[in-house]
């Protein structure tokens, strides 16, 4: 492939940009090389500037569950648009888009809808504090909540991927009130709690974890922390910010049957407009000003565009027969693929899947569970996979420590071109 528009156009971004990028996960830091400037995208596929053709696995790192430029989203945000962008006041949207997330996820009784997933989990945090009138909270090492400064004590993400779990700026006397426990540990976390269990507000954490590659949570850690949150008088916070409408129509709260008290949206809520939301029951959203003492807004906070395309894309999942079947069944299918790869080729891997989330581990280990299991990945393979992919037309994330995203449009076809696509590059790093 050739890539000499984007290289010359990654040159000039730099000269304005830091780094060349709005978001460090795009930089292709962690693999090597330069990264690819997007010019359109229909479907299951993504076009460079040169003119190169890939199946995308990014999804917008996640938004895209449908497809990207589906028909009826772009009709939707068309016609909000045409009615104007931005009003600074109420519409009618905005409760169309709570009333389908309640629909879709019970415990939200009461949504509030942000800009962003960062200030979704931001706000949640500060929702517990206040209700709670405690100070420290607890997260788990590897899991990423946006780039408030509570949340990057050993964050994952492009924290991770750069190799910055604690950022400069991070004051000591935020760090003090942020506990940290390995993921899947809940001896540990049990531990933090007999030592500050009365002044812990929240136990926040990614279901399924996206943020160091896909790590999947022991049903038992999670029925763990409900149980001890509940003894402590500590609230649970799920960031489903990636899993929430992917794993199921009630997110991973209904895959695994763990009702949270405070749910952290994003992502595919707006239809890959910027949104977030937070919400659960009334008792505690009810704090939340103009209703009650504890202060939170937003001037774009609801915005027409994005309440229209993300209300699209949530009526798609809810009314399409069988659409979470279907995409578990392709992305199944591409696991089973990576799996075959691993054994057909003799190389040491792991792959993590849940519904359409998945990330395949280079390592020598047998399973991948937490931050340290994650951090043994070996990430120079990693990166020389991802180029060889690349140049087959695969895009995936380009970080070991990313999960990737299937859309519910790709083909079988596409799906086997990736499979296809995967043993080449193994057999590559053999050579």
């Amino acid at each position: 492939m050739n890539f000499t528009k984007s290289i010359n156009q990654f040159d000039r971004a730099r000269k304005s940009l830091p780094g060349g990028v709005n978001s460090p996960a795009r930089a292709f830091k962690s693999v090597g090389g330069n990264p690819v400037f997007i010019t359109r995208a229909k479907g299951a596929k993504m076009w460079d500037i040169d003119g190169n053709e890939y199946i995308d696995y990014v999804s917008s790192w996640g938004p895209m569950i449908v497809g990207h430029a589906d028909e009826r989203v772009i009709k939707a945000i068309t016609e909000a648009a045409q009615r104007g962008t931005s009003y600074g006041a109420p519409t009618v949207g905005e409760t169309d888009m709570a009333e389908q997330i309640k629909k879709m996820k019970p415990s939200m009784d009461i949504v509030r809808m942000v800009n962003s997933g960062t200030e979704a989990c931001m706000s949640a945090l500060r929702l517990a504090r206040g209700y709670t009138g405690r100070n420290k909270f607890i997260k788990f090492e590897g899991c990423y909540h946006g780039h408030a400064d509570s949340f990057l004590i050993k964050a994952g993400s492009g924290a991770l991927t750069l190799g910055l779990p604690d950022s400069p700026g991070v004051t000591q006397g935020t760090a003090q009130d942020t506990l940290t426990a390995r993921y899947n540990d809940l001896e540990g976390v049990a531990k933090l709690f007999e030592k500050h269990g009365d002044d812990i507000a929240a136990i926040i954490l990614e279901p399924v974890v996206g943020n160091m590659g896909v790590v999947i949570p022991d049903k038992e850690f999670l029925d763990g922390l409900r149980g001890l949150t509940q003894k402590y008088g500590t609230l649970l916070i799920f960031d489903e910010v990636m899993t929430g409408f992917r794993l199921a129509k009630g997110g991973a709260q209904e895959h695994f049957g763990i009702t949270p008290d405070i749910t952290c949206l994003g992502k595919i809520i707006g239809g890959g407009l910027p949104v977030g939301a937070y919400g659960g029951p009334k008792e505690i959203m009810e704090k939340l000003a103009p209703a009650g003492p504890i202060y939170q807004a937003g001037t774009l906070s609801g915005n027409p565009l994005a309440m229209a395309a993300g209300l699209a894309t949530l009526k798609i999942i809810d009314e399409t027969p069988g659409f979470h079947k279907n995409l578990e069944e392709k992305s199944a299918r591409l696991e089973k693929g990576f799996r075959d790869n691993l054994q057909q080729t003799g190389h040491k891997g792991v792959v993590n899947r849940v519904g359409s989330m998945i990330t395949l581990f280079f390592t020598k280990l047998n399973t991948v569970k937490s931050f340290d299991d994650a951090n043994q990945s070996d990430t120079g393979k990693f990166g020389r996979y991802f180029k060889a992919m690349l140049e087959q037309g695969i895009y995936l994330p380009p970080s070991q420590f990313e999960a990737a995203f299937i859309p519910a449009c790709i083909t079988d076809e596409e799906i086997d071109k990736t499979v296809e696509a995967s043993l080449k590059a193994m057999e590559e790093l053999k050579s």
